[in-house]
């Protein structure tokens, strides 16, 4: 949406309350405001895209008695600084960082920006109070605390948030209501991590945390020739046999999901102009698919083509692209 800058700053405020929940908001930018919002329906649960320059928030005990959501805010930092207090404490966040507020409790904020750290920009996952599978007095023992989100359980809930945003076209209604689920299941697994409470979290939550990790672990290692279900099992401490009950709910098996990432870089990399002219067997190499035979075969099973069809079809319809068309008049 495009606005006169005059009545940008004005529609933000709104739809962030409306959104986040009411707040006051106040910038040296308002005049000429550039930010943006955005939001993802997740069944139970709502994802917040947000981006904006520097700013100062609060959250007033009167805004409170007005309007509360009763929500848990896990807010993931993408870039800019930030600063965050509720309670007794204060922390200063960027990007990489996850914190944790609730909007039943008074709270401030602020956020930097400049020419070197650009505009603050955020992810915040909105989560009932209600339904966190972990004692509320526990959850607030983390409120305003600055959580890593670059490693381990924090990398997983960081990688998967930005996935649904990446994917948010192709989610249908059903597949987003899943995914919040899920997302209520990792977030609640990496609050327990950093409270050493992992005893609290339910096991089926306990299982969505290690299938994200697996999910994780395989896309990182596709190259890997060696990457099969017993390598799989292996790096996760368990067994294969529990490896394939984890995938069960899934609609491929383990080996089926590995194959199908493959294929599926393999058929974006053959459209790739700036890796042309690499061979082809190079091509499944890359992927982990080092018998230029078998990918072959595997590859027109998947796809109704072989891999040189595709790298032609591709090439074909760049070159025509090169070529201006022109509009003829005939008298």
């Amino acid at each position: 949406m495009l606005l006169p800058k005059e009545q940008r700053f004005d529609w933000w405020r709104e739809v962030v309350g409306q959104g986040v929940a009411p707040t006051s908001l106040t910038s040296d930018f308002a005049s000429d405001f550039v930010g943006s919002v955005g939001s993802l329906d997740l069944g139970r649960f709502q994802l917040t895209k947000i981006s904006f320059p520097a700013l100062r928030s609060e959250r007033t005990a009167e805004l409170i008695r007005r309007a509360d959501p009763e929500t848990y805010e896990l807010t993931l930092v993408l870039g800019g600084l930030m600063g965050v207090s509720q309670g007794r404490h204060t922390t200063r966040l960027g990007a990489g960082d996850i914190t944790l507020w609730t909007s039943s409790r008074p709270y401030s904020g602020q956020a930097m920006s400049g020419p070197l750290i650009g505009a603050s920009r955020a992810l915040i996952l909105h989560l009932p109070r209600v339904l966190m599978p972990l004692p509320e007095a526990k959850i607030d023992r983390l409120l305003a605390y600055g959580l890593p989100a670059r490693s381990g359980v924090g990398k997983v809930l960081a990688d998967f948030l930005g996935s649904l945003v990446r994917e948010a076209a192709a989610l249908d209604e059903q597949s987003r209501a899943r995914l919040g689920e899920t997302g209520l299941d990792l977030a609640a697994a990496f609050l327990a991590h950093h409270l050493g409470a992992q005893e609290d979290v339910p096991p089926e939550t306990r299982h969505e945390l290690l299938l994200a990790r697996i999910d994780m672990f395989i896309r990182e290692n596709l190259a890997d020739p060696a990457l099969t279900p017993g390598a799989v099992a292996a790096r996760h401490h368990i067994s294969v046999r529990l490896l394939h009950q984890l995938f069960r709910q899934r609609r491929e098996t383990v080996a089926a999901s590995i194959r199908r990432q493959r294929l599926e870089g393999c058929y974006t990399d053959l459209a790739e102009p700036r890796l042309h002219r690499l061979p082809i067997r190079d091509i499944g190499a890359r992927w982990g698919l080092r018998n230029g035979a078998a990918f072959s075969r595997m590859f027109r099973a998947a796809y109704g083509i072989t891999p040189g069809e595709r790298r032609r079809a591709t090439h074909a319809a760049d070159t025509m692209s090169a070529f201006p068309v022109h509009n003829q008049v005939h008298e």
